[in-house]
C-alpha cells in the first residue's frame, strides 16, 4: 500500500491492547512511531517497523495523529500533561486519539485545556478485548467533534469493525461505560438464572443451547456462560480492568445524581470479586460472587 497520502501515526502504550493495535496499523501502510513506559512490551512493533520514542513528547513532535492506550485517567493526564508530555512536544493541530478507558468528565476537561493550546481531541475506548484488537474487529465508540472524526476514520478502521461517532467530547467514555454496565449486568442474570437451572437438575448446557436462539441470546450467552459452565475464567478482559471501568461508571452515575440499583449492585459485586483476589481472572468470573450468594 502507497503510504504517500497516510498520516504519521504515534502510539502510546504496547500492551495487551496496544500491542496488536499498533501491528494492525503497521499491516494497513501507515508509518508508525511507538511510545511504550515498558520498551519490552515493544519489541513486536519495533521488529514490524514501528520507530521507538523516548518520551510521548518527542513521538508527539513527528506524528500527525497520536493513539493513547493506557490504563487509567491518571496515566492519560501524565502522557498528556506531565513530564516530557504528548503537550510538549506537538505541533498545532495535532489529533489526539485516546482509546484508553477513563473518566467522561476528565475527558471533557482534557480536551478543553488541549484545545487552548492548538491541540484536538477525541475519546475513542473500544469493546472486543485482546481478541477483537488482534483481529482488528474491535467496537469503538467516539466522542469529539465530527470534523476530527471524519480526519481519524481511515486510522480507526484500521482497527475496528463497528465505529460509531456518538456526540461531543466524553459521549464516547459514556457510552463505554454503559457498555461495561450492560455485561456485568447480564453475566450476573445468566448467573442467576444458571443457579436457578442447576437447583432444578436442568442441563446448563441444553439451557445455553436453548436460550442462546431467543431474546435471551447474547454474546455474554455465547460467550461467558460457557466459561460459567466450564468453570474456565481464563482471562479475556480481566476482571481487575473492568474493576476500574465500574468504578467510572461508579462515579459518573454519583456525579449526575442518579438512582441506579441493578448498576449499583454489580458495580460491587465486581469489586467484592477483585477484593475475593480474583482480579486476574476473567470478569466473567461474577458467577463465583453469585453462587456464593446462590
Amino acid at each position: 500500500m502507497s503510504t504517500a497520502h497516510l498520516p504519521r501515526i504515534g502510539l502510546v502504550g504496547a500492551g495487551i491492547m496496544g500491542k496488536p493495535m499498533g501491528l494492525n496499523l503497521l499491516k494497513a501502510g501507515y508509518t508508525l512511531g511507538v511510545y511504550a513506559r515498558r520498551p519490552e512490551t515493544a519489541t513486536d512493533l519495533a521488529h514490524a517497523g514501528a520507530r521507538l520514542y523516548p518520551n510521548p513528547a518527542a513521538l508527539a513532535a513527528e506524528t500527525e495523529l497520536i493513539i493513547t492506550m493506557v490504563s487509567d485517567t491518571p496515566d492519560v493526564e501524565a502522557v498528556l500533561f506531565g513530564k516530557d508530555g504528548i503537550v510538549l512536544g506537538a505541533k498545532s493541530g495535532l489529533l489526539v486519539v485516546d482509546m484508553s478507558t477513563i473518566s467522561p468528565v476528565t475527558t471533557q476537561t482534557m480536551a478543553q485545556r488541549l484545545a487552548t493550546q492548538g491541540l484536538r481531541m477525541l475519546d475513542a475506548p473500544v469493546s472486543g478485548g485482546e481478541a477483537g484488537a488482534i483481529a482488528g474487529t474491535l467496537t469503538i465508540m467516539v466522542g469529539g467533534k465530527a470534523e476530527d472524526f471524519a480526519e481519524a476514520l481511515p486510522v480507526l478502521t484500521a482497527l475496528g469493525k463497528t465505529i460509531t461517532l456518538i456526540g461531543d467530547h466524553g459521549a464516547g467514555q459514556v457510552v463505554k461505560a454503559c457498555n461495561n454496565l450492560i455485561i456485568a449486568q447480564t453475566v450476573i442474570a445468566v448467573s442467576e438464572a444458571f443457579a436457578l437451572a442447576q437447583a432444578s437438575g436442568v442441563d446448563l448446557e441444553k439451557m445455553r443451547t436453548a436460550l442462546a436462539g431467543g431474546f435471551a441470546g447474547s454474546k455474554v450467552m455465547e460467550v461467558h456462560a460457557k466459561r460459567i459452565i466450564e468453570d474456565n475464567y481464563a482471562p479475556g478482559f480481566k476482571a481487575k480492568l473492568h474493576d476500574k471501568d465500574m468504578r467510572i461508571a461508579a462515579q459518573t452515575i454519583q456525579s449526575l445524581d442518579l438512582n441506579l440499583p441493578s448498576s449499583q449492585l454489580a458495580i460491587q459485586y465486581m469489586h467484592q470479586l477483585v477484593e475475593q483476589g480474583n482480579g486476574e481472572l476473567d470478569s466473567s468470573a461474577l458467577a463465583k460472587i453469585v453462587q456464593q450468594l446462590a
